[in-house]
């Protein structure tokens, strides 16, 4: 792996992704989406609606799939997995219209504030996200061009096509 061509190249991806994850507003949205979806998860237990059985097991499986999602369970580069913050739009904006969707009449005024204010917590944090993984795709391809701008090419001479 040492004598890659492009093994210096491939460092400096590695180092800006680093970069990205460690920085303080990655790991705040970070944070704030694992507790978010785990508080999905449980609340039909803290909020009191857990007979609604169709809407209970829909925030466990968004609660669970948005924590891991969000919190850098499949990937930690943003700039490579930024596809994955609009996934997670998707499930805060599925949270927010979910207990109108599904089957049965689970829209009382505890289902409809709960989730309501977690879909919109979601969708907020996803959104978060997007930004910061664009901005770092942004900032790292703006500095891989750096090194052959220095780089000396000889204009084209047009002619006889010889």
């Amino acid at each position: 792996m040492e004598t890659h061509p492009d093994i210096l190249e491939m460092r400096s991806r590695q180092e800006k992704a680093e970069r990205a994850t460690t920085s303080v507003a990655g790991q705040a949205i970070e944070t704030l989406a694992l507790l978010t979806g785990v508080y999905l998860a449980i609340s039909p237990w803290v909020v009191g609606f857990n007979n609604f059985t169709t809407l209970t097991v829909n925030n466990l499986i968004v609660g669970i799939a948005y924590a891991l999602l969000m919190s850098g369970g499949f990937g930690r580069a943003y700039e490579r997995t930024h596809g994955m913050a609009w996934a997670g739009c998707a499930l805060g904006v599925w949270t927010i219209i979910c207990q109108w969707a599904i089957s049965g009449n689970v829209d009382t005024t505890k289902t409809i504030v709960n989730n309501v204010l977690v879909g919109v917590i979601a969708l907020v944090l996803g959104i978060a996200a997007t930004i910061v993984a664009m901005v770092s795709a942004r900032s790292s391809r703006g500095q891989q061009a750096a090194p052959y701008e220095n780089r000396r090419t000889a204009p084209y001479e047009g002619g006889s096509g010889s």
